[in-house]
């Protein structure tokens, strides 16, 4: 029979309490938690009392949901703090716990427990007063992080916690937060923040600015508004390591956040925001990787961890949003051990200053998963993007590219676009098209090729278009100098130029008709479509000239192939998606590996 361990719950009770207790569940009860998660309050026995001041925290609620935590089993408590509400009372909330014995396993209740009081002792001698306490003391302390927290980068968890400025208490983790506490300081060092942002509305107006805090426990969101903006954003250095103490605490807005923590930190008046200078110990980041070859059984939308090896990265685009605000945008490819690539675009000021020379390695903390296209990830305002992060996992990741990635194709997880790099999108011959029959299937198929232009139809190749930003759609002349755009439903006194391209490519194998639109037509050409128009109208025997420049002339094309069925009649249709000139080192590495492949045939 387990053997419960007595004299815990005494322990337990007066702030104390050693490693590895096992005791028993004598009951278990659900308090609703509101608009947050519920929690359960525990009563447990270790044979000789109960006490029934224990309460689950909620990244443990899945032990009772799944009913693995239920009266008379046998638990094995790993790590626990004890918190001292308002009125004086402790309460244990339990971090870390294994079910030992299930219930059934378990001959009813061990033991005659009766109800522990404070001040009740072994034996008739007095009880001597418990030495004061700060409001939250972590125990179990050389026992590793919580494991349903993310991963430490090898960094060992510290003898004890340490003290707070002055010295006068002890630093809590912040696994260990939660809105009954209202004595706290933690330690944690600052891996993201914002950039200041402002609102106008009814109400009035306002700015806020949030950042992500990392210790051994896990991680938090705090976010600090108006007159904490002004006081606190030009303190805050990430990288560096503060003290903070006095935040408020509520539930965590899951749609705002990708931080693993129920709950999330305001700063307020109240606020205590200190440096810290000895900060070797604080852990630089917590992530939870994914492999990329296990992205395919994520859900959509999910919010991942993921490091590769940045194998190509596209040239810095300008969009502008519906709110008629510009934004940066970047893709890169990142390929890990698994052989698999996959398409990251970053965004803002991360896709302005990312420099892929030298394929570094890339780590992503935050990204959203999407399933347009395949496979794909968007580094969203609130991820971390870490070029050459200083942990394990980059080591490794580097270790292995440089000795053996490096020659691997790799298999792309994103159909629609890729980099330039030889490992991230698939590639085919024209001859691999039709033998394969891509484009037969329900969805559109993408492949890149490398092939030469043998001959453009320049008759119809030029429309004119709305002139508005956001619309496309050929204008009618009106033959009074106004042109009508059916879409919008205005007229308009002049009129854009854009392409659409016909042109049909080769390679040793095959050749293959394909349509080219505005970008990728102009990157043909050479010209943009507003002078080639003036051309058209001008000059015949330039833009003839133009054309016949274009010929023969070899890119990378990135197409999308798909079975059209018009009047009853079916036939493959091929868009160019992409083109870009032809990177001939790295399509010699590529003609390099292809041989050594079919030589180990």
């Amino acid at each position: 029979m387990t053997k419960l361990t007595e004299g815990a719950i005494e322990a337990l009770s007066n702030g104390g309490g050693g490693n590895d207790v096992v005791l028993q569940v004598a009951n278990i009860r659900k308090i609703d938690g509101g608009n947050g998660p519920p929690r359960y309050r525990v009563m447990m026995s270790d044979g000789r009392h109960t006490l029934s001041s224990f309460m689950l925290s909620t990244q443990l609620n899945y032990m009772a949901d799944e009913n693995k935590l239920v009266p008379n089993c046998i638990c094995l408590l790993k790590r626990h703090v004890t918190n001292i509400l308002k009125d004086g009372r402790r309460v244990v909330i339990i971090l870390e716990m294994d079910v030992l014995k299930p219930a059934e396993d378990v001959a009813g209740r061990i033991g005659d427990p009766i109800p522990y009081t404070e001040g009740q002792g072994k034996g008739p001698q007095a009880v001597p007063n418990p030495e004061p306490r700060p409001p939250l003391q972590q125990q179990n302390r050389n026992e590793t992080v919580n494991r349903g927290f993310s991963k430490d980068f090898g960094k060992k968890a510290p003898s004890a916690m340490p003290s707070t400025p002055g010295g006068s208490s002890k630093a809590v983790p912040i696994a260990s937060l939660n809105p009954y506490q209202s004595k706290w300081t933690i330690r944690a060092r600052v891996t993201n923040k914002s950039s200041i942002r402002t609102w106008s509305n009814s109400r009035g107006d306002g700015k806020l600015f949030s950042m992500e805090i990392v210790d051994e426990s896990g991680e938090i969101r705090v976010t600090g508004f108006n007159q904490e903006v002004d006081k606190y954003f030009s303190l805050i250095e990430v990288g560096k390591v503060y003290y903070i103490s006095k935040g408020s605490l509520k539930i965590a807005n899951k749609q705002y956040t990708s931080v693993k923590n129920d709950y999330e930190m305001t700063l307020n008046g109240e606020t205590s925001i200190i440096p810290c200078e000895d900060s070797s110990d604080v852990p630089m980041v917590q992530c939870d990787f994914v492999s990329i070859g296990d992205l395919g059984n994520r859900e959509k939308d999910a919010i991942i961890d993921v490091i590769g090896v940045c194998k190509g990265v596209d040239e810095m685009t300008r969009l502008t949003t519906k709110t008629n605000k510009e934004v940066s945008k970047r893709t890169l490819s990142l390929m890990d051990m698994s052989g698999k690539v996959v398409t990251v675009t970053l965004w803002g000021e991360e896709a302005e200053k990312f420099d892929g020379s030298g394929q570094p390695i890339v780590a992503v903390k935050g990204a959203k998963l999407s399933d347009f296209g395949g496979r794909s990830l968007s580094a969203s305002f609130s991820s971390t993007v870490m070029i050459n992060p200083d942990i394990p996992e980059a080591y490794k990741l580097r270790g292995w590219y440089d000795k053996e990635g490096h020659t691997m194709e790799g298999e792309s997880l994103t159909e629609m676009k890729g980099g330039s790099g030889g490992g991230n999108t698939n590639w085919k011959t024209l001859s691999d098209v039709k033998t394969e029959h891509l484009g037969h299937g329900d969805k559109a198929d993408y492949y890149t090729c490398i092939a030469t232009i043998v001959y453009l139809r320049k008759e119809n190749c030029l429309y004119q278009a709305c002139p508005s930003q956001d619309c496309n759609k050929k204008v009618v002349d009106q033959q009074n100098g106004m042109f009508r755009c059916e879409k919008c439903d205005k007229e308009f006194p002049n009129f854009k130029y854009r392409l659409i391209l016909s042109a049909n490519i080769a390679d040793y194998g095959d050749n293959q008709w394909v349509t080219c639109f505005q970008e990728s037509a102009e990157a043909i050409l050479g010209q943009n479509a507003a002078y080639l128009g003036q051309l058209k109208d001008s000059n015949e025997a330039a833009f003839d000239e133009v054309f016949q420049q274009a010929n023969f002339n070899t890119f990378v094309f990135r197409s999308r192939v798909k079975l059209e069925t018009y009047n009853d009649e079916s036939r493959i249709k091929a868009t160019v998606m992409e083109v870009k000139p032809v990177d001939h080192k790295d399509y010699s590495k590529r003609l390099i590996m292809n041989i050594r492949k079919l030589a180990a045939q």
